[in-house]
């Protein structure tokens, strides 16, 4: 297991090496850059900078270095904790990130987990009741949850929670508890607000999961030794929950890797609709503006979350299947 988990963490270390190089150039390619949009707002509103000005800046961000010299800077500082400077906010990239970065992993991943706690009950009953009219509600309920857009999704829920349920909606925090410090009164405030953005974030993967696990599990208890268990007198929920179970799940492990940076993606969509102060939105300005540290150090954050999703897939893979430890 451990020379196992040593593989997979070089593999990780390659991959992404692989893609700081990838996104960086991506992200340098298109013409113009964030500083030049900077001078054209200050020119617009009446701000004299004179060329000195704009050559000693160019010179500060190292906008005129070949593409291989600032990867080289910016990939060491990354390395160091360093992330730069945001041309658009003034600010390091670090301070602007940390905190949005925090509720993105915390939404996705309190999103995976209830998918998965909702999925694999539901989805063992769906397929052990199979064709009655429970299984044809969770059916029907399946294919509304994965066509439905986040976006839709989100807006008809802040319409429900706010008509009907006379809830705060629109960001993680109350007016009055946006600046504060952390007190248990923030804490109770911002529950109250969290289980908007993870209702509409993990729908989509709840439904898609819990039509993965009916289906696996059908084709398991066809298979011949949950006949042989059955025809042996093991009871009937031991045969579903230690036998069927325990082989059917191994696809909704492999799909850990994914279901993380999707739920990343549907995170920003959310944000962006719910106005929450995570990376989305962050990463769309980012993008738009052509700041190139900032854009760079969310997409490698991004990238790391899943490939360490699919690292930790592999590992509780290898756990539940010690024949995937020697697969490769």
């Amino acid at each position: 297991m451990l020379a196992f988990i040593v593989r997979r963490l070089l593999y990780m270390i390659l991959t992404l090496f692989i893609i700081s190089i990838v996104s960086f150039v991506l992200i340098q390619a298109p013409p113009g850059d964030a500083l030049s949009a900077e001078i054209q707002r200050l020119r617009s509103i009446g701000n004299n900078v004179s060329q000195d000005q704009i050559t000693a800046l160019e010179t500060r961000y190292g906008l005129k270095d070949p593409v291989l010299v600032k990867y080289g800077k910016w990939i060491g500082g990354f390395v160091k904790g360093d992330f730069g400077q945001s041309f658009t906010f003034r600010q390091p990239v670090g301070d602007l990130i940390w905190g949005r970065l925090g509720f993105s992993v915390m939404l996705a991943g309190g999103a995976l987990i209830i998918g998965w706690l909702i999925a694999i009950p539901i989805g063992v009953y769906s397929a052990t009741h199979r064709y009655s009219l429970p299984d044809y509600v969770i059916t029907l309920l399946q294919f509304i949850g994965v066509a439905v857009p986040e976006f839709l999704l989100a807006l008809v829920v802040l319409v429900f929670a706010a008509r009907f349920l006379n809830a705060d909606v629109g960001g993680l925090f109350s007016v009055k508890y946006q600046d504060a410090p952390w007190s248990f009164a923030k804490f109770v405030d911002f529950l109250k607000h969290l289980w908007i953005p993870l209702v509409v974030i993990s729908a989509s993967s709840t439904a898609w999961l819990t039509r993965v696990m009916r289906a696996n599990l059908l084709d398991v208890l066809n298979q011949q030794y949950v006949q042989t268990a059955r025809a042996k007198g093991v009871l009937e929920r031991r045969v579903i929950w230690k036998h069927a179970v325990r082989n059917a799940i191994h696809p909704l492990i492999m799909a850990l890797g994914t279901t993380l940076p999707v739920l990343i993606s549907g995170e920003a969509i959310v944000s962006i609709v719910l106005n929450l102060p995570t990376t989305g939105p962050l990463f769309l300005q980012a993008l738009l503006n052509q700041d190139m540290y900032l854009a760079a150090t969310l997409l490698m954050f991004l990238s790391m979350l899943l490939i360490v999703g699919n690292l930790l897939a592999d590992i509780a893979l290898a756990w539940v299947d010690p024949r995937a430890r020697s697969a490769e």
